[in-house]
């Protein structure tokens, strides 16, 4: 029983859920997280996305099954080891997406439309546009960008245009890092994880990496230094901030570069210590500064 309990949260990917904290950026950002009502409608919506979420993922892990019996990691996966029936698995994503849009209804139709837009784009990026080379990497940071603006429709707040732009930069610089270790495990046992893997190679990969790394600094910078940021939060120490996203973006590259294990961003987040301790400082300031 538990252990069957085990593989449902497993097939769940609850690990995941860490990147539907982007949906409490734009009250954090507006100085409103203390805002009970707000941070309310912003933990139901994130409840909501996040069982939407796993529909998608068992979903996808339902389609790719042949796929991830061949990596050396995915293969664990409850549906790649046969440790969940396929039938099983199939009701606990309509449940499951059932759930999450009634919830999402609960709150606005905005969101609703919202979370259909997510919905559609991953269906078309499990059947075919994942095998488009840019284009899959482009699709998962638009996904974050969607998850801002459901924290922003859910608490009234409206999204700046820094907002935006640092959360599709990190987004695809974090996409990057996943296909660059598809493609050493295909330098490494000659095994394609990915068809779209053909459409990368190391060279393109560090060398995209590097631009991302250094235009999501420099587009950091510029948002704590910006004359409408500081008159909004009342404060010229923003920039200070910028040390830690320097600190963690050197951080990951690292990890991705020199210990070659960048395929879960949220795994490291949740294991690498000096990521937590980085990202401890950084919200630790930020809050100093603002509140």
């Amino acid at each position: 029983m538990k252990d069957n309990l085990n593989n449902i949260i497993r097939l769940f990917r609850v690990d995941q859920y860490i990147k539907n904290f982007f949906i409490f950026l734009p009250l954090f950002f507006a100085l409103k997280i203390t805002e009970t009502e707000l941070l309310i409608n912003a933990v139901i919506a994130f409840f909501a996305f996040s069982m939407s979420a796993s529909a998608i993922y068992i979903f996808n892990d339902y389609r790719d099954i042949e796929e991830d019996k061949l990596h050396p990691k995915k293969k664990y996966r409850p549906l790649a080891s046969g440790a969940i029936d396929k039938h099983k698995a199939l009701w606990i994503m309509t449940v499951l997406f059932v759930s999450g849009l009634a919830l999402m209804a609960y709150l606005s139709l905005t969101t609703v439309g919202i979370l259909l837009v997510y919905v559609i784009m991953n269906l078309a990026y499990s059947f075919y546009l994942k095998q488009v080379a840019i284009i899959d990497i482009v699709i998962i940071a638009i996904g974050f960008v969607l998850r801002l603006f459901v924290g922003s429709a859910v608490t009234g707040i409206p999204l700046s245009m820094w907002i935006i732009v640092m959360t599709f930069l990190l987004a695809l610089f974090l996409a990057l890092a996943k296909r660059r270790d598809d493609c050493l495990i295909f330098l490494d046992t000659g095994k394609s994880m990915r068809k779209v893997v053909n459409g990368y190679n190391l060279q393109f990969l560090n060398t995209a990496m590097g631009i991302m790394a250094s235009v999501v600094i420099v587009a950091y910078i510029n948002y704590t230094t910006s004359t409408e940021v500081i008159e909004r939060v009342h404060s010229h120490d923003l920039y200070l901030t910028a040390f830690f996203v320097i600190l963690g973006i050197l951080r990951y590259l690292q990890i991705a570069f020199v210990l070659e294990d960048s395929s879960s961003p949220t795994k490291i987040v949740l294991k690498d210590r000096f990521m937590q301790i980085t990202l401890f400082g950084w919200i630790i300031t930020f809050i100093w500064i603002l509140y």
